[in-house]
């Protein structure tokens, strides 16, 4: 029998769900995406030579960002006050890999405010080099680990060993 859908009550509305029996844990989780772009785009944000600033600079504060505002933004989920976000870069054969580490102590899971920061920080690096390239492609993004609460841990495969 599929496992019942939380957001969903048996009448078949949308709902919150309600969290409270639920013990806080130390909640981690990992995202990932990636911009492809051309060479040349990919050289200036390099060198920093971007008209309109440090492209990743600015990225990793807009993913920070979007991950404090995840419940103002997916109707669904709770607000949390999260204890720590990190938003990392690294360079690839045409692309730039963006990857999010969310982390809180709560009732509920911390996967969603990974993801978005992975989102908000690869459209930011469009809009700050879409004058070098407008044909740049945002793909790839997806939970790669998390960490705590009922289900324990979970990890993709094909992203091998890496302290979550």
């Amino acid at each position: 029998m599929p496992e019942r859908l939380t957001h969903i009550d048996d009448a078949g509305n949308a709902r919150m769900v309600d969290v409270s029996p639920k013990q806080v844990t130390k909640r981690t989780a990992v995202a990932t995406g990636r911009i492809e772009m051309s060479g040349e785009a990919l050289d200036a944000i390099r060198a920093g030579n971007v008209q309109k600033g440090d492209v990743l600079g600015t990225a990793r504060i807009a993913g920070i960002m979007a991950a404090k505002k995840t419940g103002d933004l997916i109707p669904l989920c709770h607000p949390l006050a999260l204890d720590a976000v990190n938003v990392d870069f690294g360079f690839e054969n045409g692309a730039i890999r963006v990857t999010a580490i969310a982390t809180i102590s709560a009732k509920t899971g911390i996967e969603m405010e990974a993801i978005t920061a992975v989102s908000v920080a690869l459209v930011t690096i469009y809009d700050m080099a879409k004058a070098l390239d407008k044909g740049m492609e945002i793909g790839g993004i997806r939970l790669i680990a998390k960490e705590g609460g009922k289900s324990g841990s979970w990890r993709a495969e094909g992203y091998g060993d890496f302290e979550v």
